[in-house]
């Protein structure tokens, strides 16, 4: 008979990168530096979004979406992957642990959502200008927003659920950085086909109706940009989607290699290559998505220039 403490673990080990445990404390200083400019480069979004009048969107208001997003994203795994890293801090309450992967699969099925919504946003901006501010008004944008949030939460939640009434009884030991959903489910005697069925289903669910609508939005934008008769037109048309082309690559390009990789190269690819390849899903696009943008917005670019050169004129004007 299994005792209450096999039953349900009061505390689990999140054991790093297994094979790479000699090179923990090398590995955290990407993690760390990218950790570092992801606070950096979102918080400042934030800020000029919420500061610059110009950015008064809806373009920049899903931006900041995505900004809050990928905030709590990286900030629900990395802190606690550099406290193994650096002071060896490997314990981990097992309802702490299933907070975590509320946190981690709500957000990054957030992120995906949000990803959608701006290929939306591109869409009618490309597609029925005239409209487009009549179409995406305030409330428009905010409910899309809480759709998404609560289409992750109520798809999550029974993650939480059936893993939490798992019998454990294979140890408390988890090779990894953080609290994944089958990396914990993997841990208990009883069946958890269930759980692998549920978690393919959301993640097809989520993952295949969000790419489903990109596709077709950028498909419709082609059609539209295509059809315009000056290349100039075209060229300018087209080049308002490259940084969200690139937030996408650097979204997607992670998770389906970590998805096809589990599925089909279980037994080629190291493990410690798909923690590696985890973290990078949670930390690539929270670190990228700023610097893409600021770089590829020519308004974010300006109001970065104009707060930094501020002082300089106020300055050289009271001279």
């Amino acid at each position: 008979m299994l005792n209450q403490t096999e039953l349900s673990p009061s505390t689990l080990i999140l054991n790093g990168i297994p094979e790479l445990e000699d090179m923990h404390i090398w590995i955290s200083f990407p993690f760390c530096s990218m950790y570092v400019m992801a606070m950096a480069g979102n918080c400042g979004l934030l800020y000029l979004i919420h500061h610059e009048e110009s950015l008064h969107r809806p373009m920049y208001y899903f931006l900041a979406m995505l900004s809050l997003t990928d905030l709590v994203m990286c900030s629900s795994t990395i802190p606690k992957a550099l406290c193994i890293f650096w002071f060896h801090l490997k314990e981990i309450g097992f309802d702490e642990c299933l907070a975590q992967m509320f946190f981690i699969h709500t957000f990054t099925g957030m992120e995906s959502g949000v990803l959608m919504l701006m290929a939306l946003d591109r869409y009618v901006a490309i597609c029925y200008p005239l409209r487009y501010s009549t179409i995406l008004t305030s409330p428009v944008i905010i409910r899309s927003g809480l759709t998404t949030f609560l289409r992750g939460v109520l798809l999550v939640i029974p993650f939480t659920f059936l893993t939490k009434h798992l019998p454990y009884c294979r140890g408390n030991i988890i090779p990894h950085t953080y609290c994944d959903h089958m990396s914990v489910a993997k841990l208990s005697c009883g069946n958890v086909k269930v759980n692998a069925i549920y978690g393919l289903m959301v993640a097809l669910l989520i993952g295949g109706f969000d790419i489903l609508c990109i596709t077709v939005s950028y498909t419709m934008i082609l059609r539209a940009v295509v059809s315009l008769s000056s290349a100039d037109a075209r060229q300018k048309a087209f080049s308002t989607c490259t940084a969200h082309i690139c937030a996408i690559v650097f979204s997607y390009s992670p998770a389906f290699f970590s998805f096809f990789s589990h599925r089909f190269g279980h037994h080629t690819i190291p493990p410690s290559c798909h923690i590696i390849v985890a973290n990078i899903y949670l930390l690539l696009p929270p670190t990228m998505n700023p610097i893409v943008y600021g770089v590829k917005t020519k308004q974010i670019r300006d109001c970065v220039v104009r707060i930094l050169s501020g002082p300089k004129d106020v300055k050289s004007y009271n001279m």
